[in-house]
């Protein structure tokens, strides 16, 4: 019992670090790792690490460098299987070995296919000690869009509304009215930060001319990917998302392969000023999933409107609802969300409740079987 008290108390740390990182890592996931050895006066870190940004160094590379011989006979936490795989760096399972790690605590098991087990079998077949499964809910968690990437092959969708006391997510031919507190809207921020991609509708895309990024002191280098779903490719390229296409990459979704000449002319335009343009149904947002996938693309935020809100929820694509509700009524003319907290999706199940300021920010898992 004190073991496995001790595994995950060191467990919650190398978790801790790896959300240090979230949604910078690129392709690979955010993974933390903890090295700890008792020599005879206690339990010690004597090595810790996070993924870097960009995705390498690896997290175990990283934390045996800082432990240096102290890693010799000591044992390591890592939130995800050690890889086993040659890509751009050698497998970490082998640098465990090299490095004499003892014993090895697993938070999950890498989904991965060129992983999957191996990790685990290197290291066992060289004498070190294996553990797995602790903590393992909140390692799931914590890689939550890194593991629906690989399992189902689309990022872990978040949708995230606004809602007024009234039902309403805007005003009609108003644009961007701001329904959320100060408080809510840095915590919105500080998400998009930990998160690999954003999206809109083109309708939000025009009627908000949001910037879609973290403008917090500090996260602003952090911003997302910026999607837009625009079929005729309507947005305007002085647009804030096009103007500051060069600076964070912004991605525009049509389905169209050829088009009149005033859409080929839109679609030059818009490249013209940094603007990515790929041709994918959007009508078809699984299509869409998919090719955000082969990307490394693991977490996205669905921000609005109300339509593409709408179609991600009908085709079942919705992982978590994150669902402010604010104390001010917009009245007749606003447009109506397409829920509220009495009007929830089945298969979705209400987790917790924050305060920010005076609004309230419900969260909702959906529950899959499988």
């Amino acid at each position: 019992m004190a073991e496995m008290a001790e595994d995950e108390r060191f467990m919650a740390e190398a978790l801790r670090l790896a959300h240090m990182n979230l949604g910078a890592t690129g392709s690979n996931p955010s993974v933390g790792c903890v090295i700890v050895r008792d020599d005879g006066d206690g339990l010690r870190i004597v090595g810790s690490a996070v993924t870097a940004k960009g995705g390498r160094p690896h997290a175990e590379t990283q934390a045996l460098a800082a432990a240096g011989p102290a890693a010799r006979g000591a044992t390591a936490y890592v939130t995800l299987e050690p890889c086993s795989h040659h890509g751009k760096t050698p497998p970490c399972a082998d640098a465990l070995i090299a490095a004499g790690i003892a014993r090895v605590v697993v938070s999950v098991i890498d989904p991965d296919e060129r992983v999957s087990g191996h990790g685990l079998e290197m290291l066992r077949d060289a004498g070190i000690k294996v553990v797995t499964g602790v903590l393992a809910e909140e390692g799931e968690r914590e890689l939550e869009g890194y593991l629906m990437r690989k399992r189902s092959n689309r990022p872990y969708v978040t949708l995230k509304l606004a809602v007024s006391a009234d039902g309403m997510i805007g005003i009609k031919g108003r644009g961007q009215v701001p329904i959320t507190g100060a408080e809510a809207r840095a915590f919105v921020h500080r998400l998009r930060a930990e998160t690999d991609a954003i999206l809109v509708g083109i309708g939000t895309a025009i009627a908000d001319d949001p910037q879609l990024t973290a403008r917090i002191q500090g996260l602003e280098h952090r911003s997302p990917l910026r999607i837009v779903i625009d079929d005729d490719l309507n947005l305007p390229v002085t647009s804030k998302l096009a103007r500051t296409a060069r600076d964070v990459h912004v991605l525009v979704v049509t389905g169209q392969r050829d088009g009149s000449v005033a859409f080929i002319e839109r679609r030059q335009a818009l490249e013209t000023v940094g603007v990515e343009v790929v041709v994918c149904d959007p009508k078809v947002p699984a299509d869409l999933l998919a090719a955000l996938a082969t990307r490394g693309v693991s977490s996205l935020l669905v921000e609005g409107g109300a339509r593409t809100a709408q179609q991600f929820l009908n085709d079942g694509l919705v992982d978590r609802i994150l669902l402010f509700t604010a104390p001010l009524a917009l009245g007749e003319e606003g447009v109506p969300s397409p829920l509220d907290r009495k009007l929830i999706p089945v298969g979705f199940v209400h987790t917790r409740t924050d305060t920010f300021g005076d609004d309230l920010l419900d969260t909702y898992e959906y529950e899959r079987t499988s």
